[in-house]
């Protein structure tokens, strides 16, 4: 049974899960996912990624093809991953290369990544279904880190949003509507306040009944570890779940609430997990 009440003004919904239950979404097996909300990167955020990446033994790998050609001139490495002594960049556009032993082979000696922002259309387009994919879900499967920001988070669960190369304003875009599915049955959105975005997933999750949408502000992040996720940062996450909450179609989470994705309800505030 759930019980309503009001933490620190934000919606909390507790529950238990019944183990008969089948799990509504669902994170990783192994493996920590983080997707940031875009903008620039908070301390807090910074501070888990380096952590769950493996600290000072770390090896990164960024992947910045969300990016348009002509920023991958220069393409954006987060400060906090160039000041690491190893990191790689790994970009294509070729889906042929992309599904090549060659092109993942860097990846399966990494123990994070990083997934820059951009247009998500472009990681679906030359990544989704081929090697590259699949070499991100074996990283996870030997406990690494999968982090990416903006584009780099949405590509992350199950449904893509926006990923129509038409515009970003298009939410839903029959043929470009598969992210890498890191996170099962979920849309997740970002940038969500400060481009006034929090009640979009709502035409997402109404369209797509028992889809579960998660949108991330800037310079916030949900951290995942197996079915369970905490907020990181300093803005909020909205969770639209096809239920009105207060006249809203949302509820947010802020820095240390922890979310169950099998049984859509708030939980308790626990520790960052390490």
């Amino acid at each position: 049974m759930k019980r309503r009440g009001l933490l620190g003004g934000t919606l909390a919904l507790f529950a238990t899960r019944s183990p008969a239950v089948a799990p509504r979404s669902s994170g990783p097996a192994r493996g920590t996912v983080l997707p940031v909300g875009g903008g620039t990167t908070s301390a807090a955020v910074i501070e888990v990624a380096q952590r769950h990446a493996g600290g000072r033994d770390a090896r990164w790998i960024v992947i910045p093809s969300a990016q348009s050609d002509r920023e991958l001139e220069a393409p954006k490495v987060p400060d906090f991953v160039r000041d690491t002594a190893r990191f790689s960049l790994l970009h294509t556009r070729d889906r042929a290369v992309a599904d090549s032993e060659a092109f993942v082979a860097p990846l399966q000696e990494a123990t994070a990544v990083w997934i820059d922002g951009g247009r998500q259309w472009r990681l679906a387009d030359t990544f989704g279904g081929t090697r590259t994919e699949q070499a991100l879900k074996d990283l996870l499967d030997r406990d690494g880190l999968i982090a990416g920001s903006s584009a780099g988070a949405t590509i992350m669960g199950s449904y893509l949003v926006r990923g129509s190369p038409a515009g970003r304003g298009i939410l839903m875009a029959p043929g470009h509507e598969r992210g890498f599915g890191l996170l099962h049955n979920v849309a997740i959105d970002q940038h969500i306040v400060v481009r006034h975005r929090e009640s979009d997933l709502a035409r997402v999750v109404a369209a797509h009944p028992g889809l579960l949408g998660i949108g991330i502000d800037e310079g916030t992040a949900i951290l995942v570890r197996g079915d369970v996720f905490t907020v990181v940062g300093r803005s909020v996450v909205a969770i639209t779940d096809g239920a009105p909450h207060g006249g809203r179609p949302y509820y947010t989470l802020r820095q240390g609430a922890c979310f169950d994705l099998a049984s859509w309800s708030v939980l308790p505030p626990s520790p960052l997990p390490r």
